[in-house]
């Protein structure tokens, strides 16, 4: 039985971004997979912005990674505090070479978390602060990322089904 053809199934994530972004995702994916958390890539969220990746952990509590590869791209970022809404923590991640950049006010270090990632692991360098969601968001939120996360998987079994977004 033959597999689809990879030009019909989604694009893989990141695949309009440098290459150095999906290396520093990689990287939080195998972090977050040894704290028993894991996520999906970009994701559009209710209010017409796209998180770079979501994240849930075994109690249902949604964190929103935001992945920043370049200083120019860090410092032009001023729709970040548009991802605050949808998610318990909130998290930066990026090279090594960007952390310092990020105890800038701006980045509101006493509320955002820090992750230096590439493409081998990361490490949490701040936590985030926990900021639960109000219930009903919670459940909106928790149903549409179980959505997302079950329409791209079965996009892979029959690619007739569409993006997955």
């Amino acid at each position: 039985m033959s597999s689809a053809p990879e030009s019909l199934l989604e694009p893989p994530c990141f695949a309009h971004a440098p290459p150095i972004a999906a290396e520093v995702a990689r990287g939080v994916t195998r972090l977050f997979c040894r704290q028993d958390v894991f996520a999906i890539c970009e994701v559009p969220l209710p209010n017409n912005r796209r998180a770079d990746m979501m994240a849930i952990d075994s109690k249902g509590a949604l964190t929103i990674v935001e992945i920043k590869v370049s200083k120019a791209d860090l410092l032009g970022d001023s729709k970040w505090t548009d991802y605050l809404d949808y998610c318990d923590r909130f998290y930066w991640a990026v090279p090594g070479a960007l952390a310092g950049l990020l105890e800038a006010e701006r980045f509101q270090p006493g509320a955002a978390g820090l992750i230096v990632a590439d493409r081998y692991d990361a490490a949490v360098i701040r936590d985030a602060v926990h900021r639960p969601l109000a219930p009903a968001r919670r459940k909106a939120e928790l149903l549409r990322f179980a959505r997302r996360a079950a329409r791209r998987l079965s996009a892979h079994i029959d690619p007739t089904l569409g993006d997955g977004n």
